[in-house]
């Protein structure tokens, strides 16, 4: 992938010293509840999932000890900020922006995780489906991220530009390999496309971004969990929010892509 780096899924990140606080998309799926258990003693995150949250401790729930129920559990230390969205909806992003700055009173790090696959495996002619999907993909690939981007910019980054560059401020979009390369078997044209679309919008976002003082990559990454880990796709969005790149893309690929 052009602007690409590869990163393997063993490589060790330095821990943070300070706590920043991460506003999560996805956050309850595959990717979003792994980053969730993953670094949730070292971000406060606002976790915005439609229906099913992570399985971390949360202001609207906690772990018991069945045996001891009055018993502090290291594991409801460091809780996550559950926020129920259907981001498809009209005005949802500002809501989220709103009630992430209400509760932490910034944004350090803006993860754009979530995402629509609606694959179609017998090929985009195979009746209409695919047609229909075309908007609603990449609505929620495209201009979900973009919002999100736009809004907390608008919000909160806009007249912060030598604080946020201090403080390092920056999004990371989560897009796909699949946005660069054909794979053989059929069904991912409209998905592939959005996320091509939103990996190129990453770079643009990057120049443009500058002014404000806040950086914007992606991480791409093959197949997960099947040819890349879990693991090393939250890694490398780490990865991202603690290094000084902008505009880039960072590939992740497993032995067999």
């Amino acid at each position: 992938m052009s602007g690409g780096e590869k990163l393997s899924g063993g490589e060790s990140l330095p821990s943070g010293a300070a706590r920043r606080v991460c506003l999560l998309t996805g956050a309850g799926g595959t990717l979003g509840d792994a980053f969730c258990r993953r670094y949730a003693a070292e971000y406060d995150i606002v976790a915005v999932c439609r229906t099913r949250a992570p399985g971390v401790p949360s202001q609207l729930e906690s772990y018991v000890d069945p045996l001891d129920p009055g018993a502090a559990l290291p594991e409801n230390a460091q809780r996550v900020h559950v926020v129920h969205a259907d981001l498809a909806q009209p005005g949802q992003v500002e809501r989220v922006v709103e009630l992430a700055l209400a509760r932490f009173g910034r944004i350090d790090l803006l993860v754009n995780n979530a995402a629509l696959a609606a694959l179609h495996p017998h090929g985009v002619a195979d009746g209409d489906a695919a047609l229909r999907d075309v908007e609603r993909t990449f609505a929620m690939n495209v201009a979900v991220p973009l919002a999100f981007a736009v809004r907390v910019v608008q919000q909160f980054w806009r007249d912060r530009p030598a604080e946020n560059s201090a403080a390092g401020r920056n999004v990371v979009n989560v897009s796909s390999l699949s946005g660069s390369r054909v794979y053989p078997h059929l069904g991912q044209a409209v998905y592939a496309a959005s996320k091509a679309a939103l990996t190129h919008l990453t770079r643009h976002l990057g120049a443009e971004f500058a002014t404000y003082g806040v950086r914007v990559n992606a991480v791409a990454p093959t197949s997960f969990p099947a040819l890349v880990s879990t693991a090393a796709v939250t890694d490398a969005i780490v990865r991202l929010d603690r290094e000084s790149v902008t505009g880039q893309v960072l590939a992740l690929e497993g032995p067999q892509s």
